[in-house]
């Protein structure tokens, strides 16, 4: 089952997706708002929004092309507060991923710490279940005013050197009353960072990482995480200019899941009541690592096999005015 988020001048609504239609629900307007609503009743995810399925429908095709006056939302966000919505990610997860990091970095034929901790993965990222394993890589991305949605620019800002797709699976997580993670579901992502900064020095990694992204269009309510193969491309001026078969899930990576999610929700901070986490899972392959450099106007899109249609996003280089941020001290 897979939702969808969409808002018009009226308001939000929440949808399944059902091929070419979108099905809307009816009183609940975002994921934020079923999950909390299961959580506090106890009822299933599946049996909530079979109770709440309305006959209206709206045509997703027309959506997607920009000829409804419904629009689609990140597949999940904080409707109320995107300041309690975390957005972050956990690297070196992919063995591809591990060989770009090692080839932006490497000085003849050392091995990097990028590898290093790729290693570390292998040999104890998938400890027994209820176990815990070695650490992943972790890496802060920004709150929910962050978030893209599908067909909206990804943007390059002036002080960026660059700006490069990195398609990924993302995991959305409600923080329960109880202080306890509770993962909704699966969603395509588009994680997006800046690899001309960080391939000049691995400690500009976090700076790097502190620029737009994306997910959706919809969120996928149980979907098998063991292997999930897709596809990402990147179009030019109409003709596609790069593509390639991308592969994720627990079988590709080096961490488990349980491992990962322990990981994050180790920290006290990141288990307020209330808070919504989306938290990337890791990227098999990136335009950057194969020779390609985006150009304003190109469309990058990501596909996974049952997490819906593709997520499609425009890069947009703004405008190249780098003013000096001046902190004013406060008067005395």
């Amino acid at each position: 089952m897979r939702l969808v988020q969409l808002d018009r001048r009226g308001g939000r609504r929440l949808a399944v997706a059902q091929d070419r239609i979108l099905q809307l629900l009816e009183g609940c307007s975002s994921v934020y708002e079923l999950a909390q609503t299961c959580v506090a009743t106890g009822r299933p995810l599946g049996a909530e929004i079979g109770a709440r399925l309305s006959s209206e429908t709206v045509d997703y095709d027309e959506v997607c092309a920009g000829k409804s006056e419904w629009r689609i939302l990140p597949s999940a966000d904080h409707p109320y507060e995107p300041a309690r919505c975390l957005v972050s990610g956990t690297g070196l997860t992919h063995m591809a991923s591990a060989k770009n990091r090692q080839a932006m970095h490497v000085k003849e034929e050392e091995l990097t710490d990028s590898m290093r901790m790729y290693r570390w993965g292998l040999e104890g990222g998938k400890p027994p279940a209820g176990s815990i394993g070695r650490a992943p890589e972790w890496f802060y991305k920004g709150d929910g005013s962050i978030l893209r949605r599908y067909n909206e620019p990804l943007e390059v800002p002036a002080y960026a050197e660059d700006g490069g797709d990195e398609p990924e699976i993302a995991a959305v997580y409600l923080i329960d009353p109880d202080g306890a993670p509770r993962r909704i579901g699966f969603t395509p992502g588009n994680e997006f960072s800046d690899h001309e900064f960080e391939r000049r020095n691995y400690l500009y990694l976090a700076a790097s990482k502190l620029r737009t992204c994306s997910i959706g269009p919809e969120l996928a309510i149980g979907a098998d995480f063991s292997s999930v193969s897709g596809e990402v491309s990147i179009e030019r001026d109409g003709t596609t200019v790069w593509r390639s078969p991308i592969r994720s899930g627990e079988s590709a990576m080096s961490h488990s899941l349980e491992n990962l999610e322990h990981h994050h929700f180790k920290f006290e901070a990141h288990r307020r009541p209330g808070d919504l986490h989306i938290h990337f899972l890791g990227a098999d392959v990136f335009s950057f690592g194969e020779g390609i450099r985006l150009q304003h106007g190109d469309v990058m899109q990501v596909r996974f096999e049952g997490l819906g249609r593709a997520l499609r996003n425009p890069l947009e280089r703004l405008p190249a005015r780098n003013e000096l941020v001046r902190a004013q001290p406060l008067p005395v």
